[in-house]
């Protein structure tokens, strides 16, 4: 059942590379959106292992000391764990969880996890004509290729369908691809405009739990259960996530769920009892009386007609 698998393992680990004539073929049947997508991937490198694997191609992977020089543009997204980045002009410099570098066409560059840490990342290699143009902009600089983004739910859902649209190549996937690339260097132009301000501890702690919620999605993973995993008391994180947030956290992630079963329900033949126990929920019953009180209608009514998700 290709559906089921897709939604179930949104966040598994993932790379594609196209091949030249791959590439070829595409600019062959589609129009020049300006933005070509060369590679995507996801990846968790665990702790106590050399970076990089040695499944990625040439000329791609690459030893340390000598580092890497590539011929396209790339976004890496670290979403946990933490390492350290260097490039030219650019010296040491120690990556957080919620950093995107940006790598540019003929400039050395190296990266790496921390060896006791590890790390989550995802990334997409692109280039084109309007790649160019987006990437001369005033706050892209090679001299300053880190932007700190946070976790950003947006940034982080569009990763995952550009993930997902070059995994099953459906209708027009090149021109989705395309579009998402481009709406997660507009995510990332914002944030740079914007020049966001550090978080202090308990937002970067929420953050975090934040992420876990949508790494999580699809488990029957408690709000009490989550604290105690992070150190800190239920009640202390109930009241830290609502100041931060705005929501509780268990309606937080009650949202999160009804969201991924929105989707499925528009782009999925999947029936409501698997989207139902896809998202964590106990019963069909159980998830058909959640998401008509929240959505305003029954999941077999939003699959015809539908309106968005409510963010009370």
């Amino acid at each position: 059942m290709k559906y089921f698998h897709c939604y179930f393992c949104n966040m598994e680990l993932y790379r594609k590379y196209f091949t030249v004539e791959q590439l070829e073929q595409i600019a062959q049947t589609k129009p020049d959106w300006g933005v070509n997508v060369l590679n995507v991937g996801h990846n968790i490198h665990p702790r106590n292992k050399k970076y990089p694997d040695t499944n990625h191609p040439n000329p791609y992977c690459f030893d340390w000391n000598e580092g890497r020089v590539l011929n396209e543009y790339q976004l890496v997204y670290i979403a946990s764990g933490g390492g350290v980045f260097e490039a030219e002009k650019v010296g040491s410099v120690i990556v957080d969880p919620g950093t995107v570098f940006l790598l540019y066409p003929g400039v050395w560059h190296r990266y790496k996890p921390l060896y006791d840490k590890g790390w989550e990342e995802y990334w997409v290699g692109f280039n084109g004509h309007y790649a160019e143009y987006l990437m001369r902009q005033e706050c892209f600089d090679p001299d300053t290729p880190l932007i700190h983004m946070g976790f950003n739910t947006d940034f982080l859902n569009i990763f995952i369908r550009l993930i997902d649209t070059l995994r099953f190549e459906g209708v027009a996937f090149s021109q989705i691809s395309s579009c998402l690339t481009i709406q997660l260097l507009g995510l990332v132009y914002a944030s740079a405009l914007l020049k966001e301000r550090p978080h202090n501890r308990k937002e970067q702690m929420i953050n975090n739990l934040r992420y876990k919620m949508h790494e999580n999605w699809a488990s029957g993973l408690t709000m009490e259960e989550l604290a105690a995993q992070h150190n800190v008391s239920y009640i202390w994180f109930r009241k830290a996530f609502k100041e931060v947030v705005g929501i509780s956290p268990g309606q937080y992630y009650l949202n999160l769920k009804l969201e991924k079963a929105c989707q499925m329900l528009k782009e999925t033949v999947l029936t409501v009892s698997e989207i139902a126990f896809l998202t964590g929920f106990v019963s069909e019953y159980h998830f058909s009386r959640i998401f008509k009180k929240k959505i305003g209608f029954s999941p077999s009514k939003y699959r015809e007609g539908g309106v968005r998700l409510s963010s009370e």
